[in-house]
């Protein structure tokens, strides 16, 4: 079974690969429990991520609980190999624009 941290690493070169110019940043868990592995900044948008090496992985106290505060501010899930197709599918819809189109007006 692959590591986290090396999970990790190929998740952050798979974002900036998919996501062009994203800044992602790795937070100070141990500053807080609980608060994702990740945060993505992107445009005027941002995500946060809780790398797991597998889905059967433990979740520590409070990862729930911040996953679900974040992600109905924005964007967080929790990705592992099993399910990051669907998550990085799910990022590019949350990292889509939602700018209307600008039409001028006839005076």
């Amino acid at each position: 079974m692959v590591l986290e941290s090396a999970y990790q690493t190929r998740i952050i070169k798979l974002i900036k690969r998919v996501f062009p110019g994203a800044v992602v940043l790795k937070l100070d868990t141990s500053y807080r429990q609980g608060i994702p592995d990740l945060l993505i900044l992107y445009g005027r948008r941002w995500a946060a991520l809780e790398v797991k090496r597998s889905e059967k992985a433990d979740e520590q106290p409070n990862q729930r609980y911040y996953q679900q505060m974040l992600d109905d501010m924005s964007f967080c899930a929790f990705i592992y190999p099993e399910n990051e197709e669907e998550v990085i599918r799910d990022l590019q819809y949350a990292f889509r624009s939602t700018k209307r189109t600008r039409v001028s007006q006839s005076e």
